[in-house]
Protein backbone atom coordinates (compact mmCIF):
# COMPACT_ATOMS: atom_id res chain seq x y z
CA UNK A 1 0.00 0.00 0.00
CA UNK A 2 1.25 3.47 -0.87
CA UNK A 3 0.57 6.42 1.41
CA UNK A 4 1.33 10.13 1.35
CA UNK A 5 4.32 10.86 3.58
CA UNK A 6 5.43 14.37 2.60
CA UNK A 7 3.76 17.30 0.88
CA UNK A 8 5.60 20.55 0.25
CA UNK A 9 5.19 24.28 -0.05
CA UNK A 10 7.83 26.53 -1.55
CA UNK A 11 9.23 29.18 0.77
CA UNK A 12 11.70 32.04 0.38
CA UNK A 13 13.18 31.74 3.88
CA UNK A 14 13.07 28.43 5.73
CA UNK A 15 13.61 29.98 9.19
CA UNK A 16 10.75 32.44 8.65
CA UNK A 17 8.54 29.63 7.35
CA UNK A 18 9.37 27.44 10.35
CA UNK A 19 8.42 30.27 12.74
CA UNK A 20 5.11 30.85 10.93
CA UNK A 21 4.10 27.20 10.69
CA UNK A 22 5.03 26.44 14.32
CA UNK A 23 4.24 29.67 16.19
CA UNK A 24 1.15 30.71 14.21
CA UNK A 25 -0.35 27.61 12.59
CA UNK A 26 0.56 25.39 15.53
CA UNK A 27 2.51 22.62 13.82
CA UNK A 28 5.62 21.06 15.37
CA UNK A 29 9.05 20.75 13.77
CA UNK A 30 9.51 17.15 12.67
CA UNK A 31 12.78 16.94 10.70
CA UNK A 32 15.65 19.41 10.28
CA UNK A 33 18.50 17.94 8.24
CA UNK A 34 21.17 20.05 6.49
CA UNK A 35 21.16 19.53 2.72
CA UNK A 36 23.78 21.70 1.02
CA UNK A 37 22.84 25.35 1.47
CA UNK A 38 19.31 24.44 2.57
CA UNK A 39 17.62 22.04 4.99
CA UNK A 40 15.22 19.14 4.73
CA UNK A 41 12.85 20.93 7.08
CA UNK A 42 9.45 19.48 7.84
CA UNK A 43 6.60 20.22 10.21
CA UNK A 44 3.68 18.06 11.25
CA UNK A 45 0.40 18.48 13.06
CA UNK A 46 0.52 17.61 16.76
CA UNK A 47 -2.84 15.90 16.13
CA UNK A 48 -1.11 13.44 13.78
CA UNK A 49 2.66 13.61 14.30
CA UNK A 50 3.21 10.29 12.53
CA UNK A 51 1.09 11.38 9.57
CA UNK A 52 1.88 13.57 6.59
CA UNK A 53 4.76 16.01 6.99
CA UNK A 54 4.86 19.42 5.32
CA UNK A 55 8.24 20.12 3.70
CA UNK A 56 9.22 23.80 3.81
CA UNK A 57 11.06 23.68 0.50
CA UNK A 58 13.31 26.55 -0.67
CA UNK A 59 12.06 28.24 -3.83
CA UNK A 60 15.57 29.05 -5.09
CA UNK A 61 14.90 27.37 -8.43
CA UNK A 62 13.40 29.93 -10.87
CA UNK A 63 10.77 27.39 -11.94
CA UNK A 64 9.66 26.96 -8.31
CA UNK A 65 9.46 30.71 -7.75
CA UNK A 66 7.43 31.22 -10.95
CA UNK A 67 5.07 28.40 -9.98
CA UNK A 68 4.64 29.78 -6.45
CA UNK A 69 3.98 33.32 -7.70
CA UNK A 70 1.58 32.07 -10.37
CA UNK A 71 -0.54 30.19 -7.85
CA UNK A 72 -0.58 33.20 -5.49
CA UNK A 73 -1.55 35.68 -8.23
CA UNK A 74 -4.32 33.36 -9.43
CA UNK A 75 -5.67 33.04 -5.88
CA UNK A 76 -5.02 29.29 -5.78
CA UNK A 77 -3.94 27.75 -2.46
CA UNK A 78 -0.64 25.86 -2.58
CA UNK A 79 -2.16 23.28 -0.22
CA UNK A 80 -5.09 22.89 2.16
CA UNK A 81 -5.21 21.98 5.84
CA UNK A 82 -8.14 20.49 7.75
CA UNK A 83 -9.60 22.05 10.88
CA UNK A 84 -11.85 20.62 13.57
CA UNK A 85 -13.16 24.15 14.30
CA UNK A 86 -12.53 26.53 11.42
CA UNK A 87 -14.09 29.53 13.17
CA UNK A 88 -11.88 29.12 16.26
CA UNK A 89 -8.75 28.62 14.12
CA UNK A 90 -9.69 31.63 11.98
CA UNK A 91 -10.17 33.84 15.07
CA UNK A 92 -6.94 32.61 16.72
CA UNK A 93 -4.82 33.10 13.61
CA UNK A 94 -6.42 36.44 12.71
CA UNK A 95 -5.57 37.69 16.23
CA UNK A 96 -1.95 36.72 15.50
CA UNK A 97 -1.97 38.94 12.41
CA UNK A 98 -2.61 36.35 9.69
CA UNK A 99 -4.10 37.86 6.52
CA UNK A 100 -7.19 36.01 5.27
CA UNK A 101 -8.85 36.55 1.89
CA UNK A 102 -12.30 36.42 3.51
CA UNK A 103 -14.12 35.03 6.52
CA UNK A 104 -14.89 31.28 6.51
CA UNK A 105 -17.62 30.43 4.01
CA UNK A 106 -19.89 27.40 4.25
CA UNK A 107 -20.74 25.59 1.04
CA UNK A 108 -22.85 22.53 1.69
CA UNK A 109 -21.08 20.27 4.17
CA UNK A 110 -17.75 22.17 4.00
CA UNK A 111 -16.59 25.50 5.41
CA UNK A 112 -13.42 26.98 3.95
CA UNK A 113 -11.18 30.01 4.04
CA UNK A 114 -7.82 30.98 2.54
CA UNK A 115 -4.91 32.74 4.23
CA UNK A 116 -1.44 34.06 3.37
CA UNK A 117 1.43 32.19 5.01
CA UNK A 118 3.92 35.13 4.93
CA UNK A 119 6.17 32.94 2.75
CA UNK A 120 4.58 33.66 -0.63
CA UNK A 121 1.74 31.14 -0.51
CA UNK A 122 -1.99 31.06 -0.13
CA UNK A 123 -3.08 28.19 2.10
CA UNK A 124 -6.58 26.77 2.26
CA UNK A 125 -8.24 25.77 5.51
CA UNK A 126 -11.41 23.65 5.52
CA UNK A 127 -13.75 21.89 7.89
CA UNK A 128 -16.16 19.12 6.94
CA UNK A 129 -19.33 19.37 9.04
Amino acid sequence: MIKIAVASVFVEDQAEALAFYTDVVGFAKKQDIPVGDARWLTVASPAGPEGVELLLEPNGNPIAKTYQQGLFEAGIPATTFASDDIHADYARMKALGVVFTSEPVRTGPVSSVTFEDTCGNLIGLHQVH
